[in-house]
């Protein structure tokens, strides 16, 4: 009851000052970071990941899954690679970075974004490396080693919005305990699919619905298998599938596509000229309905 109280009264203050016009910038950012603090602190029976979530600089609840990933699984490192950060102010291991003091690389196609990060004054306080690089499944390996990475890792993260599965296949020079990968749950629970291999892919530019890009979750879980790793849960949104070295699992429990499907709820399509619609449903599949995917278990193309 004192630490909901506690919690409360950050909340509060946090709500309050926000309001003030001299508020600066850097007092927000450390009440964010002190109630994330609070919330890993926090002891509380996890029956999946969801029941684990918080947000402190995540886009949904990750930062509060990673937290108790870290201290339930078993980690060789603490050091991550994230890549597809953006300006990294939404991102799954700034966290990390600040509140367990773990060093990192991150890497991103935009060199104005990478320059946005080196300029906060985090940067300096931190560990970290930041990186401009369109990243493929030929180069991302080239990318890592020369940027001091390799052996084993605590946390690798991949959001590109595209070739997902297939530039987590290519990675060999890093070997991590987590990995995070956002998966498209409109391809659905079954089939182990992904879009076709193109070093060049850009999602908006791939289909104006910004809808057709990444892979299902099955096609993630077979090629987990493949690489030694289980699925131990989803993101309560239907975005993120979470999984764990399998010698490094300790009580973690492994799940299957099926048990840790979510389908997403958000409502990002876009009409032909770049307006967002708000399809909801099974609507957003029909608008991808026919398109070619690659299906990972029989290795040939179909239509989704």
């Amino acid at each position: 009851m004192r630490f909901r109280i506690m919690i409360g009264k950050i909340l509060r203050k946090i709500q309050f000052f926000s309001s003030l016009l001299q508020q600066t910038r850097q007092e927000v950012y450390d009440n964010r970071v002190l109630l994330g603090k609070l919330l890993s602190m926090q002891l509380q029976t996890v029956h999946s990941l969801q029941d684990a979530e918080y947000k402190v600089f995540s886009q949904y609840g990750d930062d509060g899954i990673i937290q108790y990933l870290i201290k339930t699984a078993a980690i060789r490192s603490h050091s991550f690679v994230e890549f597809g950060v953006e300006t990294y102010v939404e991102s799954n291991t700034r966290f990390l970075l600040i509140n367990n003091n773990w060093k990192g690389l991150v890497l991103d196609g935009s060199p104005q974004n990478i320059a946005y990060i080196q300029a906060d004054p985090f940067f300096w306080q931190h560990h970290l490396i930041a990186k401009q690089s369109f990243i493929t499944a030929e180069n991302i390996n080239v990318l890592l080693a020369d940027n001091g990475f390799a052996g084993p890792l605590g946390l690798l993260s991949i959001d590109i919005d595209g070739n997902d599965y297939w530039v987590w296949k290519a990675i060999q020079v890093v070997d991590p305990d987590i990995v995070i990968v956002e998966y498209n749950s409109l391809f659905g629970a079954e089939r182990a699919i992904t879009v076709p291999y193109q070093p060049d892919f850009v999602r908006s530019k791939a289909h104006y619905s910004h809808l057709y890009f990444g892979t299902s979750l099955a096609a993630l879980c077979d090629l987990a298998a493949e690489k030694g790793y289980s699925l131990v849960g989803c993101n309560s949104v239907g975005l993120n599938a979470y999984f764990v070295k399998n010698s490094q699992l300790g009580v973690l429990k492994p799940l299957t596509a099926a048990e840790g499907y979510v389908y997403s709820k958000f409502r990002e399509a876009r009409d032909p000229n770049g307006n967002l619609t708000y399809a909801t449903g099974d609507d957003r599949v029909t608008i991808i309905r026919g398109l070619p995917v690659f299906n990972t278990r029989t290795q040939t193309t179909e239509p989704f």
